[in-house]
């Protein structure tokens, strides 16, 4: 082999090990796949329609713009002045094909002597980004003691620094919010510490919010705050994310598009421009919201009738918590996969890499964001049964 190998990042090290056990991909009909973390690609209760194709002339079959096409740069802009009150124009953003090739491409340029922070529970591939580029980061304490909710005062003093951050968390649905917020964008927005803000569950936090409130002129800052179709305009098949930042860096990504992506799909430029419409997403933001949090209480209360013990925020679809009488993410999966189920092993979640026998190896991350709610009765049913107490041989 002439090439480095690696792992997959951890949402699909899980995926494919349900494959694997049950001859059949997670998310298929008659699956429960509470490991996966897409949400309804169907309306939700209120909220509008989505779009059920575009028309695509032979303009759109050209070549894409290395940064985004002007039209949906404009949307994104748009978005956030009437949302947020942000001081953003078209040329502070770029677009990728999803979220994560634009958090890959910000870290990639990051320079050498700057350090990584990311808290100590978060989104799976943020490790292997980190592990791919050869990156060491300083870790927030986001633990059981602290509930994981790491406060502004946890993070690290001290210039050449750049924060790495989920906002809501995933996986732990803890949403910075307010005072919090602004105190943390104050913290990196210096001229020699920046930050990224990954706001893919911007919608499922009540209300939303974005660090883009708080940031003022981010032509003068090395502030990053990314977004995707993929979760509250409820698109993950479009691939379509983006980047909001200085102009000066919105050049670099051009440039890098330029080499190293070629732009991104026309088509699904148009899809996500259609899905941002300003009326379309003031609507999709009321309704993603409700519906989630109805979701989020309910199973919640399920859950702990169970027994296990949830630090769940208030955002995102995620419930986290940590499973009863010492079960590890990792054996409850081998008991939901005989029912077609899985969710995903907290160890996963752990930037420390530390294992089952970590503080994070009896966590679980449960999924509710692509469940119908005519599904809860059985999914209720199904997490009991792997739940129960082994009876011991010979016991009634």
């Amino acid at each position: 082999m002439i090439l480095r190998q690696f792992q997959p990042m951890g949402v699909y090290e899980t995926l494919f090990r349900f494959a694997e056990a049950t001859g059949t991909y997670m998310g298929e009909p008659g699956t429960h796949p509470w490991a996966q973390g897409f949400p309804l690609t169907t309306p939700v209760p209120g909220g509008p329609e989505l779009p059920g194709s575009v028309a695509i002339s032979a303009t759109d079959r050209m070549y894409p713009k290395a940064d985004g096409q002007p039209a949906l740069r404009a949307a994104i802009a748009a978005y956030y002045r009437r949302f947020y009150d942000a001081r953003v124009a078209p040329e502070n953003v770029a677009v990728f094909a999803g979220g994560r090739p634009a958090i890959l491409a910000v870290l990639t340029f990051l320079l050498e002597d700057v350090k990584v922070v990311v808290e100590e529970t978060e989104y799976t591939p943020y490790w292997d980004v980190l592990r791919a580029l050869g990156r060491e980061p300083t870790l927030v304490p986001s633990c059981v003691e602290n509930r994981f909710r790491p406060t502004p005062l946890d993070h690290p003093p001290g210039n050449y620094t750049f924060l790495v951050k989920s906002n809501p968390c995933n996986p732990t649905g803890v949403a910075t919010r307010g005072a919090a917020l602004r105190a943390l964008v104050e913290h990196y927005r210096g001229p020699s510490r920046g930050a990224l803000f990954d706001e893919a569950y911007e919608f499922f936090a009540d209300p939303p919010e974005s660090a883009l409130a708080h940031v003022g002129d981010i032509d003068g800052t090395n502030l990053f705050v990314v977004g995707a179709a993929t979760k509250g305009l409820q698109a993950p098949g479009i691939r379509i994310g983006w980047v909001v930042a200085a102009r000066e860096h919105i050049e670099l990504f051009r440039n890098f598009s330029s080499f190293g992506m070629g732009g991104v799909s026309r088509a699904s430029q148009l899809y996500a421009t259609e899905l941002l419409e300003l009326e379309r997403v003031a609507r999709a933001r009321t309704a993603i919201g409700a519906f989630y949090k109805m979701q989020r209480e309910r199973y919640g209360r399920a859950l702990e009738r169970l027994g296990l013990e949830l630090f769940t925020g208030t955002g995102g679809f995620y419930h986290w918590g940590r499973l009863p009488r010492g079960l590890t993410g990792d054996a409850f999966n081998e008991r939901l996969f005989e029912h077609q189920a899985g969710i995903l092993p907290g160890r996963l979640c752990d930037m420390a890499r530390r294992g089952d026998s970590g503080p994070l190896g009896p966590m679980m991350r449960f999924s509710f964001g692509p469940l119908p709610p005519e599904s809860f009765d059985a999914d209720v049913a199904i997490l009991e049964r792997c739940l129960a107490v082994p009876q011991p041989a010979g016991g009634r």
